[in-house]
This record gives structure tokens, sequence and C-alpha cells, in this order.
């Protein structure tokens, strides 16, 4: 039983302590030169748009898919 207390204690304790530790770790970081500009998301052709569209008929094909089984009746008497 005590044990158990004891590690209800320590637990207690990191989680009180964990966002005062995060905090002070970030307070003396400094952001690195950028050299080169990156490539991602710039001219993609409009491939963000074809995913957008495919994501929508995915969610709406599965809609149908789980609400189109309206025959279901029970075979017990």
């Amino acid at each position: 039983m005590k044990f158990r207390n004891l590690l209800a204690a320590t637990a207690a304790v990191s989680l009180a302590a964990s966002p005062a530790i995060a905090q002070s770790a970030d307070a003396d970081r400094a952001a690195a030169p950028v050299t080169e500009e990156s490539n991602l998301g710039g001219d993609s052709g409009g491939a963000g748009i074809i995913l957008a569209i495919l994501a929508a008929a995915a969610i709406i094909a599965g809609i149908i898919i789980a609400g189109g089984n309206e025959d279901d009746e029970p075979t017990s008497p």
C-alpha cells in the first residue's frame, strides 16, 4: 500500500514539474539561418485540389456504404 502511494506521489510531482522544465529548455534556443528555400508545397500543379477531391469522394463513399444496408432483418422468429 505504501509503495502504491509512493508511486502516485512520484507521478504527480513529475507531471507538475514537466511544464516548467520544458519551458526552461526552450528559452535559450535560437533559429538557424536559412540557406536555401524549400520547394515543398510550391508549384504542385493542382495536386492539392486533386487530393482534396479524392478525400471528399472517399468520405462520401464511406457514408454511403455504412448507411446503405437497410434490409437487415432478424432471421429468428
